[in-house]
């Protein structure tokens, strides 16, 4: 595990590694605000040498420039914050910087950050939360692989008793703690988690925080009428489970009710996927996110009772299969006419939801991988966000404050038409592909209670990448983590 501490800043510094920002200007490259120490080891050589390199100071660089011992590491990291003036200091900017110049660490088992001139506890947070993500590895699965060295990260200070300061590591620790362990979960493949694995690892994980756990198997899921889980987790040799996690303070300001959707494989079913399988382990980074979310919480001691709500299946094909035209009757009753088998996720969240909601929650927030629409409409780097229109710009804000890229969308009452059915209440895909990522969120507001502040969040772009980006590694990203988090934080506070 890497430990993060703060180190004087007016002390020379001494690591394997030590990482600068640098700023693109209309002038050229240029150091950002706190690199003036470590130029000065260097007798005030460090621009030009970068200028040598050709470096730009764009967002995503990072320039390895070699010491040759006249400073105290050997190496030197000069990471882009991007387009900024210089003593312009972005926090997302920042975590990104550091985030990539840690991903490009291998040997290092000390390395040192030296950016920004203050102990203001935002910029603090955000230099921790950069190193924890980019020095994310997983190697679960690569016995052989060369592991992570890396083993301390020291960020350059001038009053390391900051006590601001030193709350913003501990909170990035366990924030970040949560994203990784999402990520974790969402780069694991099937064949090692299923419904069974992962309700067990909710379970041990939930009840060593101090959670109240539930898990329901699937008699007790019959029992209680989830006819969208069990119909969807009917053709695996796995059976579904739906697990509820509870942190409940002495004092608490409000109820939040989690739902995530864990699919933890989707063949598409009947409707069999004609292209890129692989990816569908991914498919319960929802239900990662929410898990490990009200864990952050309960760590964070936040003082807001929140309980997660997450439906678990295996989307598959064998004769026990559910097929397109079959109706299902969901936990409140209503039927729902299957058109599409690959629209599985939204049938599972609605039995979540409904059960949520019989907690009478003040505020509804879940999350899914769980539209193409969405990463046609935004790509893999922003999330999609519907819900009660003041509540989902309230979670825009927060996550935005926190890092992450999150754009509002409507949810157009006209919606609601293409979701009729001639046999049952409702239809899980409308004929018509169009604005799919919205007539999805449309499909889940039915089950949500009137007046009831919620959000969908659709992050089937953003939860899984192809290639590395910024502090992102390839593969399972733990988005939506940090946005959970500074929504509860947000609940809790105001």
């Amino acid at each position: 595990m890497v430990s993060v501490s703060l180190v004087d800043s007016a002390a020379p510094l001494t690591a394997d590694v030590i990482v600068v920002a640098t700023v693109s200007t209309g002038d050229g490259v240029a150091l950002a605000d706190g690199a003036g120490a470590v130029d000065a080891a260097l007798g005030g050589a460090l621009p030009d040498a970068l200028r040598a390199v050709e470096a730009t100071g764009k967002a995503d660089e990072a320039i390895k420039i070699p010491t040759l011992g006249r400073a105290g590491a050997p190496l030197i990291i000069a990471s882009g914050l991007g387009k900024a003036a210089p003593g312009t200091l972005d926090p997302e900017a920042v975590r990104r910087a550091v985030g990539t110049a840690l991903r490009g660490v291998q040997s290092a088992r000390r390395v040192a950050v030296a950016i920004g001139s203050g102990s203001d506890p935002e910029l603090v947070g955000a230099i921790c939360d950069g190193a924890l993500l980019g020095s994310y590895r997983f190697t679960k699965y690569k016995p052989t692989a060369q592991q992570n060295a890396l083993r301390r990260v020291d960020i350059a200070v001038p009053d390391p008793a900051h006590a601001g300061a030193r709350a913003a590591i501990r909170r990035s620790r366990i924030v970040i703690d949560a994203v990784n362990n999402t990520r974790d979960l969402v780069n694991t493949p099937a064949n090692h988690l299923n419904p069974v694995t992962f309700a067990a690892y909710a379970r041990e994980q939930g009840e060593a925080a101090g959670l109240a756990v539930e898990v329901l198997d699937e008699r007790a899921l019959k029992r209680g009428g989830f006819g969208g889980i069990l119909a969807v987790g009917g053709g695996s040799g796995t059976p579904p489970r739906l697990v509820r996690l509870s942190y409940a303070p002495a004092r608490s300001r409000a109820r939040v009710a989690l739902v995530g959707k864990g699919i933890t494989f989707d063949t598409g079913g009947l409707d069999l996927k004609q292209a890129a399988m692989g990816d569908m382990k991914s498919d319960m980074a929802g239900a990662a996110a929410v898990i490990e979310s009200v864990i952050a919480a309960a760590r964070l001691r936040l003082p807001i009772s929140v309980t997660a709500t997450v439906p678990m299946a295996e989307n598959a094909v064998s004769g026990s299969s559910y097929r397109p035209s079959d109706i299902l009757v969901m936990r409140d009753g209503r039927t729902v006419e299957v058109d599409n088998t690959d629209a599985e996720g939204r049938l599972i969240l609605a039995d979540a939801i409904l059960r949520a909601c019989e907690d009478s929650p003040d505020y509804l927030i879940e999350t899914a991988t769980l539209t193409g629409g969405q990463v046609i409409a935004l790509g893999h780097g922003t999330t999609g966000v519907m819900g009660s229109d003041a509540f989902r710009d309230r979670v825009v804000a927060a996550g935005s404050a926190a890092g992450e890229s999150l754009w509002p969308m409507p949810l157009p009452p006209r919606l609601r038409t293409v979701l009729e059915s001639p046999v049952a209440d409702v239809v899980n895909l409308p004929k018509d592909r169009a604005a799919s990522m919205l007539v999805a969120g449309t499909f889940l507001a039915g089950f949500v209670p009137d007046g009831l502040d919620w959000v969908h969040l659709d992050i089937a772009g953003p939860a899984f990448l192809k290639s590395a980006s910024g502090y992102n590694p390839q593969g399972g990203t733990g988005a939506i983590v940090r946005t959970i988090v500074a929504s509860l934080t947000d609940l809790a506070e105001n």
